[in-house]
């Protein structure tokens, strides 16, 4: 691959859970079964699944009149290893359709983020958490070589080029950099955008172009 290309994938809804809610949803003890593991050192989709319930606020067609509805997404992958804290992520698609103002920030910027309840559609055990939905912000992985090599530094913001050889290529701006030696070089995008890009699992392709948007 030529070195100034990096692979983008599609990272599809999931969430992040810390130990303690992990076994409020599953039981005391319970630990993560590895399903596969992810581009990402040490990271890994997991067997368990929860659904995602935001309690929204919607006016009433007939009436007029303000009334609490619940909205639901089903079937979301838990990945691991556990976290310190709770996090969903999910595209703006999904957002609109749970009727929720989910806000789009980095991974770990959670703070005054968007409520749900996360429910285990095997036993019923619920959590609700206070923050922690968020629409992720686009990204690429770096190690400290890899920045070096392109020339940023952690926390940039770029404008990548997105070749997926479908007719459908694109240059995405706001493309945060993170960096660490704990990473393999990979940028990160959600389902929403690598449907617009013509995304597919393999073969799609980005590079740094120098332009301001």
């Amino acid at each position: 691959m030529d070195e100034k290309k990096f692979i983008v994938e599609t990272s599809a809804h999931h969430i992040h859970v810390t130990k303690e809610t992990l076994e409020k949803l599953f039981g005391e003890g319970f630990e993560l079964e590895k399903k596969k593991m992810l581009s990402q050192p040490g990271q890994y989709a997991s067997n368990q699944r929860l659904d995602v319930i935001y309690h929204a606020s919607v006016k009433n067609r007939v009436t007029g009149e303000i009334e609490k509805k619940d909205f639901c997404l089903k079937n979301l992958s838990i990945l691991g290893p556990v976290r310190k804290f709770n996090q969903v992520e999910i595209s703006m698609t999904e957002a609109r359709s749970l009727k929720a103002d989910v806000p789009v920030r980095e991974s770990g910027d959670i703070k005054g983020s968007c409520p749900c309840t996360l429910v285990n559609p095997l036993n019923g055990n619920k959590v609700d958490i206070e923050e922690g939905m968020i629409i992720a912000k686009r990204h690429i992985h770096m190690t400290t070589e890899d920045a070096k090599r392109f020339n940023v530094s952690s926390g940039d913001i770029v404008c990548v080029k997105i070749n997926s050889g479908s007719g459908r290529e694109a240059i995405l701006g706001d493309v945060v950099i993170r960096v660490s030696d704990n990473f393999s070089l990979a940028m990160h995008i959600d389902t929403d955008e690598s449907n617009a890009v013509g995304g597919k699992a393999t073969g799609v392709f980005g590079e740094i172009v120098d332009i301001k948007i």
